[in-house]
């Protein structure tokens, strides 16, 4: 007697016998069935941790078979709370995630669970197809994205390559041999973006670097080129912001002697200094239309003629840009051309905001409070909890580099004090931070009782809508002040169409203002 195994796997199962001694699977491409039916995997692939997340006892059932033959260290869950809960619990190398799930939607808990334990691959399956879904996916950073009904076979191609990659992380580990150059912490965040760090030092592509002011881009520069095979060479930083149009081209290129009046002596130029080294870009979005396509050139040639030469010259030279503005946007608006920044970010490195890496605040104050003592020959000096957390309530707008001003405030104020303390902080961080406080102590608006009774409380579906609401309302109004109100860029970070963004704002009676 024949059975099927699981109808939506239909085409990857051959066949069980009632006797039989396992699944019989079809393809070779990275594994084959053994002499007793069982699938091999490549001897190389270690064993890992996997969590199945998937309502469908059965589909799940047949998902920890197909893993536990690959000799892999298998868990299940039904639902996004029991995921959550094991999650948290310990490390995972890989999660397969089904998207509808009795409590909520996979998409929604995929942020959460990459920055869980170990911040695990994700392999999205789904029974319903959807290209935005897909989208979000894979900007939120799954692995793969596999829509139902398909064959143990296409899973076992991504699988397979997401173990792999979580072996080689855990034997490189690059980043704890990584020479920092001041940036300091431990979070997530941070790490992930350092792990990019380690990536682009070890070859000689472009990097494009891309956050908010004061997040520490000429920092992430430094450590590129500290940890390059160029490191003994010159790094060249040019503010693209503080160069006059007119000499943006002899600042870069150099001039001969007599090129222009007042060039009493040639000048060799940013590029040619970097020769051998690297050339750091700041503010790269600032670069004049002008300059964009002969810059071009010379990143695909090496080569350039400085202003009234005759000849060429050459530079080999590594390229770092960095900005804090939309370039694709600047794309749109054709005041950056598309076809320099796509030379520009071969590696692409995002850096975190301060507030998404809040449990780095004890370590980067620790760490410019020492140096600031010690530049100032001051006694080394300690901060209380409370100073912490007053720091914590904080939302960063200028980042590390507020974050430090802040500190360097607070050192002044405390004069002999051996001990900072909330008070010596700067009036409009405490101002906040109250605010918040006071926020927090508050009951929520799910957690007023209903009118009318003493007794009665809110029904449930009452405590969610509040809850939604309260978020979706704090989300668009954080978004917007990001954005400047841009509603084309406010619809690329939401990932929500343009209808969908300004039906939200009429519901919450925001204006983009």
């Amino acid at each position: 007697m024949i059975h099927l195994v699981w109808p939506l796997l239909k085409g990857s199962i051959k066949s069980r016998d009632e006797g039989g001694t396992g699944l019989f699977l079809v393809g070779e491409e990275l594994g084959r069935e053994n002499a007793s039916g069982r699938f091999e995997v490549p001897e190389e692939l270690g064993a890992s941790h996997v969590l199945v997340v998937d309502d469908d006892e059965f589909a799940g059932n047949v998902l920890v078979a197909f893993l536990s033959d690959m000799k892999q260290d298998v868990e299940q869950a039904e639902t996004l709370q029991d995921a959550l809960r094991l999650c948290e619990s310990a490390p995972f190398d890989l999660i397969l995630l089904d998207v509808h799930l009795p409590d909520g939607n996979g998409l929604d808990a995929l942020p959460t669970l990459r920055a869980g334990l170990g911040s695990p691959e994700i392999i999205i399956i789904t029974g319903q197809g959807d290209p935005n879904g897909a989208e979000l996916a894979i900007r939120n950073g799954a692995w793969d994205y596999i829509e139902k009904p398909c064959a143990l076979q296409s899973m076992r191609l991504p699988i397979i390559r997401a173990l792999r990659h979580r072996q080689l992380k855990r034997e490189l580990s690059p980043r704890s041999v990584l020479k920092r150059e001041g940036l300091v912490g431990n979070s997530r965040s941070l790490n992930a973006c350092l792990d990019l760090v380690a990536q682009a030092a070890s070859c000689d592509a472009s990097v494009l670097l891309t956050g908010e002011t004061g997040t520490g881009k000429e920092l992430v520069a430094r450590a590129i080129h500290a940890n390059s095979a160029r490191a003994g060479r010159e790094l060249v930083v040019v503010d693209c912001a503080a160069l006059p149009e007119a000499l943006v081209e002899s600042s870069l290129f150099g001039y001969e002697r007599g090129a222009y009046t007042g060039a009493e002596k040639s000048n060799e130029g940013l590029v040619r200094l970097a020769d051998g080294g690297t050339l750091f870009l700041d503010e790269v979005g600032e670069l004049p239309m002008s300059m964009q396509k002969a810059f071009l050139r010379v990143l695909q040639e090496r080569k350039f003629r400085p202003v009234g030469g005759k000849s060429e010259l050459s530079s080999d030279f590594r390229l770092i840009a960095a900005t804090n503005r939309n370039l694709p946007e600047l794309v749109r608006q054709k005041t950056f051309r598309n076809d320099l920044l796509y030379r520009l970010e071969a590696i692409a490195i995002e850096l975190p905001p301060l507030r998404e890496r809040i449990e780095d605040i004890p370590d980067l104050v620790s760490a410019h409070l020492e140096r600031l003592t010690s530049r100032n020959g001051m006694e080394p000096k300690d901060f209380s909890p409370a100073f912490v957390r007053v720091l914590s309530a904080y939302d960063w707008p200028g980042n590390v580099r507020e974050l430090v001003n802040a500190v360097e405030k607070a050192l002044l104020a405390s004069g002999p004090e051996p001990v900072l303390e909330p008070h010596h902080l700067p009036i409009q961080i405490r101002a906040q931070a109250a605010r918040t406080f006071v926020r927090e102590s508050e009951p929520s608006e799910a957690e007023v009782e209903a009118p009318g009774s003493d007794d009665a409380l809110l029904s449930l579906k009452q405590v969610r809508d509040l809850a939604v609401a309260e978020a979706e309302r704090s989300y668009l109004q954080r978004l917007l002040r990001v954005t400047h109100g841009e509603i084309r860029e406010a619809c690329q970070i939401s990932q929500l169409s343009r209808a969908q963004l300004y039906a939200l704002l009429r519901k919450h009676s925001l204006s983009r203002g």
